[in-house]
């Protein structure tokens, strides 16, 4: 009579709420399950290890438990956990959204002959409805590249492609470059970063500038004009959305050392001219336009997308977080950041503007939360795809806005871990781009699209 084999033991899920689109999952692996697997590490091992007095394969097993057993529970533990969270997330038609937060892990300990047991807080698409994606009125418009573009971007790149003057004594506008480390008001240490760049407000800031990612408003009270060897100290309340929690309303000290001082000399028109190889001054501004007329393109598409955001966001009604979570307010940050670039600003610009962002009220950054979740149901309805091919052609079109290589900035956004994000940022696109080819829309002549957006602010 043939046996039958025992039904394999399931995990046992519960699964809680901690507020609008976080849950909780305490997941229970059986005991059953958590001893196979250590047999079969086990064993593998055994067949296959070889110490010096001993043959591959005929190491005593206890002394390959004494040597190995740690790791091998520790990769055991890792493979039940991923397992056991996937099927979880699988099972319960869970929408998750970034990574899982595990409390304690490194103290979960696994033993055979006992159930395997964790706890997992995870970020999911909170329920909501999605209005009617059609017909949404949009306008359109007209733009045209002018003479006056074409001189701001090739004073850009002249600014660009200058060189660094070192100066004695700095003046507003230039580059210090030091040793900035930021504290706070209980003595924890932030940020410790030699090499940190900061620029002395202009006239057109208002005193505001930006140090170590955080917009302080009378930057240029505090910091003064120090010289080289000189140290500033700047006092400052941690930004609201920061993305590491405890800088949040913190009270900050942040010290900077100066070790140069430095002026952008933009370079000459000709020597760009000659240095790239172009025939003449007339090329190179035909290739400006040529860019330009591209941009437009990028811009009116942004645009619309701004106004279907606009009304999406009027028009649907989510219960968000009460407080931002730091793994929401990253995402949010580098959301931010592959847009502004996308849309071509320069990277201090862009730094910027995440600075600003961080410092933003409540209400806006529970906005952008709000969009990424709507987008992500909108993509899921339309059933967005992307393919490598998107990926990579996102990076050719960042990489030229940015005067980089592609390849450099591919590598650049694996090494920051960004290179997801470029996914997400493309999926986004699609979504609203396929919400935009369902809308109502009227092209109008640039003077009067400022206009009516004035109005609508």
């Amino acid at each position: 009579m043939a046996e039958t084999a025992a039904p394999e033991a399931s995990n046992k899920v519960t699964i809680s709420d901690l507020g609008p689109a976080r849950k909780k999952l305490a997941i229970e692996i059986p005991a059953e399950a958590v001893d196979a697997l250590l047999k079969q590490q086990m064993d593998t091992l055994a067949n296959t290890v070889s110490l010096p007095g001993f043959r591959p394969g005929h190491v005593p097993r206890k002394l390959v438990e004494k040597r190995f057993g740690t790791a091998v529970r520790d990769e055991a533990r890792t493979r039940l956990v991923s397992e056991a969270y996937r099927k979880a997330v699988e099972d319960n038609k869970l929408q998750v959204v970034g990574e899982p937060a595990a409390e304690n892990f490194d103290k979960v300990q696994i033993e055979g002959g006992k159930p395997l047991a964790f706890e997992l807080e995870v970020e999911v698409v909170p329920e909501f409805d999605l209005p009617s994606l059609d017909n949404i009125p949009v306008k359109k418009p007209i733009l045209e590249v002018t003479d006056k573009m074409v001189e701001d971007e090739l004073r850009k790149i002249c600014i660009n492609e200058g060189d660094l003057e070192s100066r004695e004594s700095p003046e507003a506008g230039d580059y210090l470059t030091g040793h900035g480390i930021m504290v706070g008001g209980d003595g924890t240490e932030f940020y410790n970063l030699p090499g940190a760049v900061i620029q002395i407000p202009t006239a057109e800031s208002g005193g505001k500038g930006m140090i170590l990612g955080v917009m302080v408003d009378d930057f240029s009270r505090q910091l003064g004009l120090p010289k080289p060897g000189e140290t500033a100290t700047i006092k400052t309340k941690g930004p609201e959305n920061h993305e590491v929690e405890k800088i949040r309303g913190a009270d900050l000290t942040i010290t900077f050392k100066v070790d140069r001082v430095d002026r952008i000399i933009p370079a000459k028109l000709e020597d760009i001219v000659a240095r790239y190889q172009w025939p003449d001054e007339a090329k190179l501004r035909e290739f400006i336009k040529s860019r330009l007329q591209q941009n437009i393109q990028v811009r009116q598409q942004v645009v619309m997308r701004q106004q279907v955001a606009k009304h999406l966001m009027e028009h649907v009604k989510i219960d968000l977080p009460p407080r931002m979570a730091a793994s929401q307010a990253a995402r949010i940050l580098e959301r931010q950041r592959l847009e502004l670039m996308y849309r071509g600003f320069d990277p201090q610009k862009i730094e910027e503007h995440l600075a600003e962002l961080r410092a933003a009220s409540g209400a806006r950054a529970a906005g952008e939360l709000k969009m990424f979740f709507i987008l992500h149901k909108a993509a899921a309805q339309f059933n967005v795809q992307v393919m490598q091919q998107d990926v990579e052609q996102r990076i050719a079109q960042l990489a030229a806005e940015n005067n980089t290589r592609p390849d450099q900035l591919r590598q650049d956004l694996i090494k920051s871990g960004r290179i997801n994000g470029i996914a997400t940022q493309i999926r986004e696109h699609k979504a609203m781009d396929a919400i935009v080819a369902r809308a109502k829309v009227e092209e109008v002549p640039a003077e009067e699209f400022d206009k009516l957006m004035k109005q609508s602010a």
